[in-house]
Parts: C-alpha cells; sequence; structure tokens
C-alpha cells in the first residue's frame, strides 16, 4: 500500500532538488538558503520548518545530487547492455559524455564538487564521502566477473578526474579531446570482451 507524499513532503522534496542543482552548479559557497527558497517559490522564513540549518539542507542536497546522477546513469547502462555492450561501456560512456561535459548542474555532484569537500564541516563529510563509496560501488558492478574494487577505485578516479579537467577546458575541443583520451584509454584497459 503506497501513501501519496504530503504537502508537507512535497515542499521539502522541492528544496532539496533546487539546492542539488545549485550545489553542483555552484559549489558549496554558491548555496545560499535565501537563493534556494526563492527559487523553489517560497519565503526565506519557511526554510527552518524542514531544515536545522544550512549544512542539513546541503547533506540532503548531495545524496540527492547523488541519486540523481546514479539513476541517469543506470539509464546510460540499460541502453547499452540493450545495444549488447557491457555495462561498464554504459558507465564510462556515459559519464565521459559531451552532456556530462556541458551540464554540471544536473551531473555527479563527486565531479561538481570534489574539491570543496574536504574543506566542509563534518555534517557534510560524512555524506559527502558517502558518495565517494556509492560511485565506487556502482563502478565496481559494472566491472566484469572478477572485476575488483582496486579496478573500480581507479576507474572512478580516472572519471570524476576527467570530467573536472574537460569542464575546466571547457565544452569546447579541448575539453571534448580530453573526454575522448580517458574513454579510449579506459575502455582500452577494461571493457576487454571476454573469452569463450
Amino acid at each position: 500500500m503506497s501513501t501519496q507524499p504530503t504537502r508537507r513532503e512535497i515542499t521539502h522534496d522541492r528544496i532539496v532538488e533546487v539546492a542539488a542543482r545549485a550545489l553542483r552548479q555552484h559549489g558549496y559557497a554558491g548555496v545560499g538558503v535565501a537563493d534556494v527558497m526563492k527559487q523553489a517559490g517560497l519565503t526565506h522564513g519557511g526554510f527552518y520548518a524542514h531544515f536545522a540549518s544550512r549544512d542539513a539542507l546541503l547533506a540532503e542536497a548531495i545524496e540527492r545530487a547523488g541519486r540523481d546522477s546514479a539513476a541517469n546513469i543506470q539509464r546510460r547502462v540499460e541502453k547499452s547492455q540493450a545495444r549488447g555492450e557491457s555495462a561498464l561501456r554504459g558507465v564510462i560512456d556515459g559519464y565521459l559524455s559531451e552532456a556530462h561535459l556541458q551540464s554540471a548542474e544536473s551531473g555527479c555532484v563527486v565531479a561538481a564538487v570534489g574539491s570543496e569537500m574536504p574543506r566542509q564541516s563534518p555534517e557534510l563529510l560524512a555524506p559527502a564521502a558517502e558518495r565517494v563509496r556509492k560511485l565506487i560501488a556502482m563502478v565496481q558492478r559494472s566491472l566484469p566477473e572478477g572485476g575488483t574494487k582496486a579496478q573500480a577505485t581507479v576507474i572512478a578516479s580516472t572519471l570524476v578526474g576527467t570530467l573536472q579537467l574537460a569542464r575546466t577546458l571547457g565544452a569546447n575541443a579541448q575539453g571534448k579531446a580530453v573526454l575522448a583520451a580517458s574513454r579510449q584509454a579506459l575502455l582500452a584497459q577494461y571493457d576487454k570482451p571476454e573469452t569463450a
């Protein structure tokens, strides 16, 4: 039996969704309570009815952004597998896509704010570290049988670093070349056809 979300739950979810987009687009410092509430169509005064603090909002925004990104990658994996390709190819092609390069606000929160994570409060370090662990686990699940956590860690690190470098160069020929080079190297090393 499923229950309909309450109005309060719907409002709370809308605030978290706006904050998750803002976090990926502007970083931790760029997420202001007043702006988030305004973009959610609410007044600043209503914030504390939903969150104890700005960090509490950001902790939920990290989790939401991570779930959304994982769902996007999972859709890419399913499309890849429907074409007879490996799950790993779906992860790599999806993560290192031109669409992901151009759209930080709907992409991976680890790539968007990874370099800022160590400087955040303990309340934010835990969910940020959990997002990293979940990214590595997702990559590991996509590896062929026998794939190790160490391999998944190297691949996840390469994905995140590649995207950050490409975004620094821009959604231009240079940025796209960085994506293509890493995509090609990762696939050549880890997406080998299984031998019978």
